[in-house]
């Protein structure tokens, strides 16, 4: 077999495996748009995932590609991407993932996805391989974007509560299950915006270290709508365990507070996405169910969940970081 041929087959096999990671992305990640729509009952699950999913492959309409730039451009040196560190990373991430989900932990896959490009990137050409400013960037986001989330999910509540003082529970509750589809669409949109780019940049900065791209940065539309279905058909799958983490056991929702969650989490994602930062969905909006539950009392937020889930977050990168690592080495030896 021609080296022309095999490096074909091997950019193809690339991006089918980024494909896949989109597709896990959206199962993994499928929580974060349906959680608190389901947990609420204002939609049956299949209706959710439905819902969610229709809004995951549309976003590329309404966002340009600046998370998917700052992935090819501003995490690791370029040049140094090659179909190894691609697969590195992408199978750090996949692992990750998947064990995450298994445990029905709600991690970052964006995260993780950043961690096992870094950890490829690192086991091939050493630290001077990160693009460290790119890197803190998207470090602080850890921790700004559920703390943003959890603010603007809070301030909600209270205005909210404040503004219906004098209103029944039942028309409150009513009024609020209308809402609800709104806020879920605008959260699952901004999902399908900010997440879906991360599969992108992964493909396009591949695309461009085997000379199919040229010029200027720019995604290729069947990049574009590849990675937007992977994802929306991921969703679709749904992520039944995640669900249920995120849904219920951290603070028990009503139609009020998933609407304020999901509108406080979808707005710091838009602001995110059009920054182009590679934000976590996951914790934006878990950071937006806890902001929710502490409007209402200290003691509503089942605190022991939310530490669990603050040290999978934690714990991320590095992880994702070392098993990229360990499958970019694999895949020299073989």
């Amino acid at each position: 077999m021609s080296g022309l041929q095999f490096g074909s087959l091997t950019t193809i096999a690339l991006i089918a495996v980024a494909l896949l990671f989109d597709f896990l992305n959206g199962l993994h990640d499928s929580a974060n748009s349906i959680a608190t729509v389901v947990a609420t009952r204002v939609l049956r699950p299949f209706t959710a995932v439905a819902w969610a999913s229709f809004f995951n492959f549309i976003a590329f309409l309404v966002f340009g590609v600046h998370v998917a730039a700052t992935i090819s451009n501003g995490v690791v040196e370029p040049h140094l991407v090659d179909p190894m560190v691609v697969f590195g990373a992408l199978a750090g991430a996949i692992v990750w993932n998947v064990l995450t989900w298994r445990l029905g932990i709600p991690s970052s896959s964006s995260h993780a996805l950043v961690g096992g490009l870094v950890g490829a990137a690192v086991a091939k050409a050493g630290p001077d391989a990160v693009i460290w400013y790119g890197l803190g960037t998207i470090g602080a986001a850890i921790v700004l974007s559920p703390m943003i989330g959890m603010l603007l999910a809070l301030t909600l509540t209270v205005v909210v509560t404040w503004i219906f003082v004098r209103s029944t529970p039942f028309a409150v509750d009513r009024r609020f299950r209308v809402l609800q589809f709104v806020s879920s669409s605008l959260l699952s949109l901004a999902h399908g915006g900010n997440d879906a780019q991360k599969s992108m940049g992964i493909i396009t900065v591949l695309l461009y270290s085997q000379g199919y791209l040229t010029g200027a940065f720019h995604v290729p539309l069947w990049v574009v709508l590849s990675c937007q279905a992977a994802m929306a058909l991921g969703t679709f799958s749904g992520g039944w365990r995640i669900v249920r983490t995120v849904g219920s056991r951290v603070t028990r929702l009503t139609p009020v507070q998933g609407a304020c969650a999901e509108s406080g989490g979808a707005v710091a994602l838009f602001a995110a996405t059009y920054l182009g930062i590679p934000v976590s969905t996951t914790h934006t909006v878990t950071g937006s169910v806890v902001g929710v539950g502490a409007a209402r009392r200290l003691s509503a937020v089942r605190w022991g969940i939310t530490r669990h889930i603050l040290i999978a977050w934690v714990i991320t990168l590095p992880a994702s970081a070392l098993m990229a690592a360990v499958c970019y080495w694999v895949a020299r030896m073989l």
